[in-house]
């Protein structure tokens, strides 16, 4: 069977796929040719260098796959690049005032897009092999959604869908900072569209709202001072000087995304299987803090957040219940402060009777010495109980002695 053909052909077969893509629920598509990416290969590196990806060491692990499409897959001719809109129905912000409930990034209060998108790239995918076969050509393909060593917002960006934003992320004219990616690598050679040029001119809003620094300058990221990186990726406890900042933000974060201009242009989306929960975007704390392990399977079953693990997660909870103090709001926060109280422990023959998680109650630790009200102050001054021995709570007591009773 050939796998070649006429270049009017190719178009043909180009502007197929674009509708059957639009057909199964994508709102963008663009193409582009495997190479062209030594720019986004050498700020990978730097990135890499410089350390800023912290704890991402899958970021190091096959750099130069990700750095180069052909390594991936040196058959591949053609990447087709397809974007999903994930706009809010209202402002993410908005939810930061809510100091006794958590607030879970957009992207993740919803069904996992993972499964979501990869099914529609692998429908998209035989929807292009079936109408390849019929003009007899033979192709392959491979399709990748953010689980591959694939740097989907450079390919995205070169296939004319959008350009990096100075907050690192897509921005596009019709979607704004709100697009789930995805990739369909295949062996045909398809006709490639334009890259977007870059429309952020001198505006700075995403930097200029992050809470924690976390860009160095425009177009670069620190993971490792950004609260999305330090509430999902983050293996360890929360830094002690990035925690006030975090604020209710118990699982990613949206300033940056939110505050740009582009996404005025941004239809929410109106696929069912995407859409927000509410009960998952901001959930009251306390509700949060009695989770157990069942419990906090059942609640974020099918989304991002369950991959965290509860453990993570209440360490998450534990600090934006250390905030909550922090607003003057008097009797959510001492309900709060019974609740985590009861973390830290009691003593009983020597042994710990607190969270069976180091890290929740290490974190129980921090939040009960920064909630200024009766019910923090006799935990704020207890002291590590004989039978605990794990640093990540020890470090807490030993460093955090000085924040009982107090307002941080």
């Amino acid at each position: 069977m050939p796998t070649s053909i006429s270049d009017p052909a190719r178009q043909r077969l180009k502007d197929r796929i674009i509708a059957r893509s639009l057909a199964v629920g994508f709102d963008d598509i663009g193409f582009m040719g495997p190479e062209g990416m030594e720019v986004p290969a050498a700020r990978l590196d730097e990135f890499l260098a410089l350390g800023r990806h912290g704890d991402m060491g899958w970021l190091q692990d096959r750099s130069a796959w990700r750095g180069d499409p052909a390594t991936l897959w040196p058959e591949a001719r053609s990447i087709i690049m397809l974007a999903t809109s994930f706009a809010p129905p209202v402002d993410p912000l908005q939810s930061l005032a809510r100091t006794d409930h958590g607030a879970v990034s957009v992207y993740a209060a919803r069904r996992d897009y993972h499964d979501v998108v990869k099914g529609r790239l692998k429908e998209l995918a035989q929807g292009l092999l079936s109408e390849a076969r019929q003009i007899g050509v033979e192709a392959s393909v491979k399709v990748f959604v953010d689980t591959a060593p694939v740097m989907e917002k450079p390919l995205a960006a070169k296939a004319g869908l959008g350009w990096q934003g100075k907050h690192t992320n897509m921005v596009s004219r019709r979607h704004g900072s709100w697009t789930f990616l995805g990739a369909i690598f295949t062996t045909l050679e398809l006709p490639t569209d334009p890259p977007s040029p870059d429309h952020c001119g001198s505006c700075s809003r995403c930097l200029d709202i992050c809470p924690t620094g976390a860009f160095p300058a425009p177009y670069q990221l620190d993971a490792t001072r950004c609260i999305a990186y330090l509430t999902v990726e983050h293996q360890g406890q929360i830094p002690r000087a990035f925690r006030p900042a975090i604020g209710n933000r118990i699982f990613g974060c949206d300033d940056c995304l939110a505050v740009c201009p582009w996404n005025r242009f941004a239809a929410t989306s109106q696929d069912i299987r995407l859409q927000m929960r509410g009960d998952l975007q901001l959930a009251p704390l306390a509700d949060l803090l009695a989770l157990d392990d069942a419990g906090f399977r059942q609640m974020f079953a099918g989304t991002p957040v369950k991959r965290l693990g509860r453990d993570r997660f209440l360490r998450n909870v534990l600090v934006a219940v250390g905030n909550a103090g922090q607003g003057g709001r008097a009797a959510p926060v001492a309900a709060l402060a019974a609740s985590a109280a009861a973390r830290v422990g009691a003593r009983g023959g020597g042994a710990w009777l607190g969270d069976p998680g180091a890290r929740g109650r290490g974190m129980a630790v921090g939040a009960v010495r920064r909630l200024a009200c009766p019910a923090a102050r006799g935990a704020g001054r207890a002291r590590p109980q004989p039978g605990e021995a794990d640093p990540l709570v020890l470090v807490e007591w030993r460093d955090g002695s000085g924040e009982a009773g107090r307002a941080g």
